[in-house]
């Protein structure tokens, strides 16, 4: 019985002590959430900084925003 209450006593230090390492430990550098657009052509969604804005439509690239304007 001694040796079972030195095992949970045991699993509970060292889950006390995980639980603290990761509290403690920085986070991890994660770019931030890019706002996504539906390209107004074939809609595709896309990355807003890689979309291409013209007439208050996005699109994925030259060809289909010249496609649309047709």
């Amino acid at each position: 019985m001694s040796r079972l209450l030195m095992l949970i006593a045991i699993a509970v230090v060292v889950y006390l002590l995980l639980k603290s390492y990761r509290k403690n430990s920085p986070a991890q550098d994660r770019p931030g959430a890019e706002d996504m657009v539906r390209c107004a052509h074939c809609g595709i969604h896309i990355p807003k900084s890689e979309s291409i804005n013209a007439g208050g439509n996005y699109f994925c690239g030259p060809e289909h925003r010249d496609a649309y304007r047709k």
